[in-house]
């Protein structure tokens, strides 16, 4: 008998242990260990989804209409590609709106676009009320299915954006940086469709539209100039230098070596400079010394827009 209870106080003491030996695996999984102590496991950001879409200023159901009106600049003559896109569009807009609005009655989506003049481009009748067309698989206002992407092939090797630098840098005011390119159609097209007037932003302003319309998340830094770029959990760190009026129409070389250092701090993997103004030679040398690095500057700026192979 005293042998008995000498043998259930071990199975238990046994099952204690065991217990305790899995509630510590299952800790450990979750927590890591630190000079004796338990850390709590911060969990990994996982990365936004980058969809590009239509801005959208109302959207109303009337009566049978499920009326949406996007914020986007339009030319003064019809764009009929334009149209399609944003009507397109609005059927998204529709189906996101779906969850806490009825369409039930709906049958067909009028669709209104502009600024300082809002007008009409576009109706779509519904195959029955309330029920929308099925969803296009690739997003509509992104260049990633279209495209060469630039900026990754840029940093493929080392010759991709490496030949043109200007040398007699001109005296006089530079203009804007946007009318010396040659810009596709189709690219000035998707930038309206997502609510930027490519004729009013500025060069550094263009090209970070670009890398948003190839699905790059764009985060501003505590510098109002400088960015983090993430895609394919690859970072970007970006900086910008726009032109002013009065200003040397060149990069300043400190300006370049601030880049520099910047982005060796930063914990990117690859750092870009935007600038319209033109590039000293010295880049070279920064481009040879640090692969990592690449300038879009003016003179580099039509190349650049070629890179992406779009008709």
């Amino acid at each position: 008998m005293e042998g008995f209870g000498l043998g259930l106080i071990v199975v238990v003491a046994l099952v204690v242990i065991a217990l305790a030996l899995r509630r510590q695996r299952e800790r450990a999984a979750n927590l890591d260990i630190d000079d004796g102590s338990w850390l709590s496991k911060e969990p990994e950001e996982e990365p936004e989804s980058i969809v590009p879409r239509a801005p959208v200023s109302q959207f109303h159901v009337h009566g049978t209409e499920a009326r949406v009106t996007f914020d986007v600049p339009l030319a003064e003559e019809d764009d009929e590609v334009l149209n399609e896109i944003l009507l397109d569009e609005a059927v998204e807009v529709v189906r996101e709106k779906r969850k806490e609005l009825p369409i039930d009655d709906v049958t067909e989506i009028v669709v209104f676009a502009g600024r300082d003049d809002v007008r009409e481009v576009g109706r779509a009748q519904l195959p029955s009320p309330g029920e929308l067309p099925p969803p296009i698989q690739a997003p509509m206002l992104s260049l990633t299915h279209i495209a060469k992407d630039p900026f990754a092939h840029q940093f493929e090797s080392e010759q991709s954006l490496r030949p043109v630098t200007q040398v007699d840098v001109p005296g006089d005011e530079l203009g804007p940086w946007r009318a010396e390119l040659q810009v596709p159609e189709g690219l000035l097209r998707g930038m309206r469709a997502r609510g930027i007037d490519p004729a009013a932003i500025d060069g550094p302003a263009f090209i970070l539209a670009l890398l948003e319309m190839f699905e790059y998340h764009l985060k501003p830094l505590s510098d109002p100039d400088s960015y983090m770029a993430t895609k394919d959990g690859t970072k970007y760190f970006i900086r910008t230098e726009g032109h002013s009026a009065g200003s040397h129409p060149e990069l300043d070389e400190a300006v370049v070596k601030r880049f520099v250092f910047e982005f060796s701090t930063s914990g990117a993997e690859w750092g870009l400079m935007v600038s319209d103004k033109y590039s000293p030679y010295m880049i070279h040398d920064v481009e040879s010394r640090e692969p990592r690095i690449r300038f879009i500057t003016r003179e580099r700026g039509q190349q650049f827009i070629d890179s992406m192979a779009l008709g």
